[in-house]
């Protein structure tokens, strides 16, 4: 069975109504991301932090998968399908995908303010000051910030080394080092780049082909087209 990874960004969320940080405006909801996603944010003022990210969490669960999350999943039939995902929401499980590398983080998940392999499962509830985690730290998000390191990168490079076939679809492939994982796709792995501004990355070394849709058009014309042919 063919090995198939999803590398997948903030492009397939939106097509099912969660917002970005990454608008014209810099801004995130209405928030400098600086204020609300930083270490140095959660030091200063972690009510609004949580407040924020208890936000986010209740808008996740008013929104569903979309068709792209849903088609990604029903290939499990065909494909050993892996799902690498820069989104820090519940979308791609909830369309039943099963075997998914969060590189940023879940907003589903909280965890110690001192361990980040303490790990506290929130099932939809908000993180309150005071709520704490078993070490006796105060419990954040579990969500990477910026200045902090990316664990999950260890994980995800062999996932890339071992495709058959990598489908990267709705990012920019601007933020480093989370972009630099298509790098270490094989020569003989064969890409597509699902994206309305899809462009060949400098310095790519591999074959890619471009879709320049959406997200759930994309996916369903790379299906029909390509992957059940």
């Amino acid at each position: 069975m063919q090995k198939i990874v999803f590398f997948t960004g903030a492009g397939i969320s939106a097509e099912s109504g969660v917002k970005t940080f990454r608008d014209a405006d810099g801004l995130w909801e209405n928030h400098n991301i600086y204020e609300v996603a930083t270490p140095e944010a959660f030091a200063a003022n972690p009510k609004l932090v949580l407040e924020f990210y208890n936000a986010r969490r209740r808008q996740m669960y008013e929104v569903e998968p979309n068709d792209a999350h849903r088609d990604i999943a029903a290939l499990q039939d065909k494909f050993e399908v892996s799902v690498i995902t820069q989104n820090i929401d519940n979308l791609h499980e909830r369309a039943g995908s099963k075997n998914i590398l969060h590189l940023h983080g879940e907003l589903d998940t909280g965890r110690s303010s001192t361990d980040d392999g303490i790990l506290v499962p929130l099932n939809g509830r908000d993180i309150k000051l005071g709520d704490l985690a078993p070490d006796g730290t105060q419990l954040r998000p579990h969500v990477v910030w910026f200045g902090e390191a990316v664990p999950a990168l260890t994980q995800a490079v062999p996932i890339i080394e071992q495709a058959d076939i990598l489908v990267i679809v709705g990012t920019s492939l601007q933020v480093y080092p989370a972009a630099g994982l298509i790098d270490y796709a094989r020569p003989e792995c064969k890409v597509w780049y699902i994206d309305p501004k899809a462009e060949v990355p400098p310095g790519y070394r591999n074959n890619i082909q471009l879709i320049r849709d959406k997200a759930v058009r994309g996916v369903r014309s790379l299906i029909d087209k390509a992957l059940t042919a």
